[in-house]
């Protein structure tokens, strides 16, 4: 009997369909996560709510385009977030394509400004949490990759 047999979850499958499936999961999560009110975009509105409510964030996704990785205040910032989301049991990826996040995320709904994408945090809606089968299939993405010690995997997100 395997371990995934005893908590019944499917084995991890290989290669590059399982990083494909997570990267739909990634962008079905934010959609649904935009569409209930339940996502927080920018480093400093992140930092902000994971101050005051930590409890309440249920996923975190950092992204940075291969420009922002000579960004040395961000990377500090992301290495922050990090620790905090370890610290706190939240589930945490990175992303390459801030232009394909934004496509998914779309412009501020307040001003139609486009937004500090380097950040967003899922919250839950309620205090029930949220049983989101993508938050799930995420949750378990990091979990394995965790492991595998690799505590914030990459997702390239869909076409």
């Amino acid at each position: 009997m395997t371990l995934e047999e005893i908590h019944g979850q499917q084995p991890m499958p290989a290669g590059h369909d399982w990083m494909q499936g997570a990267g739909t999961a990634l962008h079905e999560l934010l959609v649904s996560a935009q569409r209930r009110g339940c996502l927080t975009a920018g480093v400093y509105e992140s930092a902000k709510l994971m101050n005051v409510d930590p409890d309440n964030v249920a996923f975190c996704v950092l992204a940075a385009d291969q420009e922002d990785e000579g960004d040395i205040a961000l990377q500090i910032h992301f290495t922050l977030i990090q620790a905090f989301c370890c610290e706190n049991d939240i589930d945490i990826v990175r992303v390459n394509d801030v232009a394909k996040l934004a496509a998914i995320v779309g412009p501020s709904e307040d001003s139609g400004e486009p937004r500090d994408l380097h950040c967003i945090l899922i919250t839950n809606p309620n205090e029930e949490g949220w049983k989101d089968p993508a938050l799930e299939k995420l949750n378990l993405f990091c979990e394995e990759s965790r492991n595998v010690n690799d505590w914030v995997p990459t997702v390239t997100l869909p076409e």
